[in-house]
């Protein structure tokens, strides 16, 4: 290697550590305008190279602004993880390697590694030995490759090969989901040619659960090929759908269920926690994210299909130049729509080999104990309601107890508005029962009960000062939980 590249490669380690360390001091939210960002990397398209220690120089510097803080311990806007530093120390590797991870052909060492990572994966989340797993960029695409295969077994069971014939003149499938899906299901779906729109809306509970019963009446009216989709964790909630009851109805009308469980699947693998998940091994198949509560760097999901010759027939190709590995090593291919992708085995493998079952169980654990800790103290402030049980790790704020809703709208929007600016914390906005609501979600690795509690100080004061403006103080209730 010469020395202007080994230059480069120190300063991205030395810049990295640096990045790392002050995370906790980091403002968790960008600083940087649009306009500032483009002006400070834009230019004419460069004639002529730079040092590479220089280019590497500039691009931290000309970004710094512009990144948010998920990898940081007061990051509370999504259910993003923190990227755990032996994660990131392993993608580095993974980077420097560059291995094509598609094919055993292209990289033996990943893809026996990601055949571990699989075994490894399924029995910390208590799913059948038996299931495949994939190895996606996330939970979208990891439902995709789920609901692929789906797609593929329910018309195979009526006499239909959509892979050879495609959806034109397939008898239509039905659909039936939650109506508190997440967004990325009606995605995925869309992407299918299943469309989303088409979907059979089941009732919802006040926190988000497929309603058992009203699945069990649209069931009624379905004859045909039937894909079900229920929820491991609502985005706002936490909440989950009873799967016992769901998964013996859908499988009494000969469908295929796949779960939705991008951070709640991991529920799993926590003692604790797997009371919430009780009959989610009954599904066909499951989507989660490893760069959720795995905390792995970004991107990484895993795609679980206990059927693996449906999940292999809905991906898998053949080439002439792709031999078969051969003997008991999978081929990675067969299992996502990518031949090349990064290499994402050995990341997974090495957090898992760094946290094992019971770092990974107090974690989660844990990250559930600070999200009541943080919804018991707001609870506490006059005039703030926390809008579900605290089962899991999220939940969703309202300011202005007892005013009319339109103006707890305009209160909860204002007193987000004022913790982003105070930057002690960041929190974002979300609708939830068409109200605007704080969405509180606690998932990264970093946090600790000093984290949250500075954070709900923040949270708190931002209140009282928007609070202060509402005229008729007795208008304000005292704080509650739901």
């Amino acid at each position: 290697m010469s020395d202007a590249y080994r230059a480069a490669l120190e300063r991205a380690y030395t810049l990295a550590l640096d990045f790392h360390g002050l995370r906790a001091q980091r403002r968790p939210a960008a600083t940087a305008s649009f306009d500032a960002l483009r002006a400070a990397l834009n230019g004419p398209t460069p004639t002529d190279g730079m040092a590479p220690a220089e280019v590497i120089e500039q691009l931290a510097e000309g970004v710094e602004a512009g990144l948010m803080g998920g990898a940081g311990p007061r990051y509370f806007a999504k259910v993003t993880g923190g990227s755990h530093p032996v994660g990131v120390a392993a993608d580095w590797l993974t980077s420097i390697w560059g291995q094509n991870s598609g094919s055993y052909l292209g990289s033996p060492a990943n893809a026996v590694v990601e055949q571990i990572a699989a075994a490894w994966l399924l029995d910390l989340l208590s799913l059948p030995p038996e299931c495949s797993i994939g190895f996606t960029t996330g939970a979208t695409m990891a439902s995709f490759v789920c609901l692929a295969a789906a797609r593929s077994e329910v018309l195979r069971k009526v006499g239909w090969d959509v892979d050879a014939q495609g959806l034109f003149g397939a008898p239509p499938i039905d659909v039936c989901l939650g109506n508190d899906a997440h967004a990325t299901i009606f995605a995925a779906l869309r992407y299918l040619g299943l469309g989303h729109d088409r979907v059979i809306r089941i009732p919802t509970d006040d926190t988000g659960r497929m309603q058992a019963g009203a699945l069990s009446t649209a069931l009624a009216s379905c004859g045909g090929p039937l894909i079900v989709i229920g929820q491991a964790g609502q985005i706002n909630t936490g909440a989950f759908d009873p799967f016992n009851e769901i998964a013996d109805l859908v499988h009494c009308h000969g469908g295929w269920l796949h779960v939705d469980g991008a951070f709640g699947l991991w529920a799993r693998s926590c003692p604790a926690l797997l009371h919430l998940t009780e009959g989610i091994e009954q599904a066909d198949s499951w989507a989660t994210d490893g760069h959720k509560w795995l905390q792995m760097p970004y991107d990484c999901g895993y795609a679980i299909v206990r059927d693996a010759h449906a999940h292999r027939r809905a991906m898998a190709y053949e080439a002439s130049y792709l031999p078969a590995a051969g003997g008991e090593c999978r081929e990675p291919f067969h299992y996502v729509p990518e031949l090349s992708r990064r290499a994402r085995g050995f990341a997974t493998w090495a957090l898992i080999r760094a946290l094992g079952r019971s770092g990974i169980a107090a974690m989660i654990e844990q990250h559930c104990a600070l999200a009541r800790r943080m919804a018991q103290r707001l609870a506490s402030e006059a005039g703030v309601e926390i809008g579900n049980p605290v089962e899991l790790n999220q939940f969703v704020v309202q300011f202005g107890t007892g005013l009319p809703p339109p103006q707890r709208d305009q209160l909860t929007r204002a007193v987000i508005g004022h913790v982003q600016a105070a930057g002690v914390c960041y929190v974002g906005e979300a609708s939830w029962r068409e109200r605007v609501v704080m969405r509180f979600s606690v998932i990264s690795w970093a946090t600790t009960e000093a984290d949250i509690d500075r954070s709900a100080e923040s949270i708190i004061a931002a209140w009282r000062a928007v609070g202060a403006g509402v005229t008729a103080a007795s208008e304000i209730t005292p704080g509650s939980t739901a």
